[in-house]
């Protein structure tokens, strides 16, 4: 069993030895990066400069986009560092940093979407509730109970990874730093590991993505029986977020549905839901 300072030396390498390729890469992942972060930022200063705007859904929209801004900040400048300098090496420590923000962020966002869902059900199909369901406190609850589960979700990711012996080798062809990553470097049964990944990330995204289109089509179902012009932004604002939701989730539920799948598709898509999907609020 390799110990945790040899780890250090070579843990994760990104087989491209293209300069031109790299390049791409950078100009791409910058590009995006910097219109989430532009993106996102309108959003927060919007929000709170306009009075009009100081609403629980607006509320939990200014905290997704600050999630938003975070998920696509913990890797992607020090990725594209790396393609600059050559430097494509992390340490054991440095890797399990990065795994717990992934799953704190995305974990957080998780809960947050679901709020957003449920605020959109009861304005919609439960209007003379809203004051009294959806309040202030509500919504800081919500969202301080989104940054809770993060916490602990990632927490335990963190703790699992560091209780794995790992025997070499200690390269992988990876954009990012994920369980998934780490398990192909574990000496332990595929099996086990799978399971691991299955039971606390794959069925917990399965279960929220359910819960959330059931949410959907009943609010779409609810708008089709009232259509009027109120209804038609409704419908416009309820498809928009749909498509983030499944654009956020799909990678999601591959990935840690079936981790040990096709390693060339985990790789695209856990670029897809942390460099692409936060583009999708704005």
């Amino acid at each position: 069993m390799l110990p945790i300072n040899q780890l250090c030396l070579n843990l994760f390498c990104w087989d491209c030895n293209s300069w031109k390729l790299q390049m791409f890469f950078f100009m791409v992942f910058s590009l995006f990066y910097v219109v989430t972060m532009v993106g996102n930022s309108l959003i927060v200063i919007t929000v709170i400069a306009d009075s009009h705007l100081h609403s629980p859904m607006y509320f939990l929209l200014t905290y997704l986009s600050i999630i938003d801004m975070s998920l696509a900040s913990f890797s992607t400048p020090k990725m594209n560092t790396d393609y600059l300098t050559g430097h494509k090496t992390v340490s054991f420590d440095g890797c399990i940093t990065q795994i717990f923000f992934l799953h704190l962020f995305t974990g957080t966002e998780i809960i947050l979407l679901m709020a957003m869902s449920f605020d959109m059900y009861i304005a919609i199909c439960k209007p003379l509730l809203y004051a009294s369901v959806i309040s202030p406190r509500v919504c800081v609850a919500l969202v301080v109970a989104a940054w809770v589960v993060g916490v602990m979700h990632s927490t335990s990711q963190v703790i699992f990874a560091h209780t794995l012996p790992f025997c070499g080798p200690n390269k992988v062809d990876s954009f990012s730093r994920d369980l998934p990553v780490v398990f192909q470097l574990a000496c332990v049964d595929a099996y086990v590991l799978g399971l691991f990944m299955i039971s606390t990330s794959g069925l917990i995204a399965l279960s929220c993505f359910i819960l959330l289109f059931t949410s959907y089509v009943t609010v779409l179902v609810t708008i089709k029986h009232h259509s009027s012009g109120g209804s038609s932004k409704a419908l416009s604002t309820c498809t928009a977020h749909f498509i983030a939701v499944f654009m956020f989730f799909g990678p999601c539920i591959f990935i840690y549905m079936w981790p040990l799948s096709n390693f060339l598709v985990d790789k695209i898509l856990s670029v897809f839901y942390t460099i692409f999907t936060p583009i999708l609020n704005w």
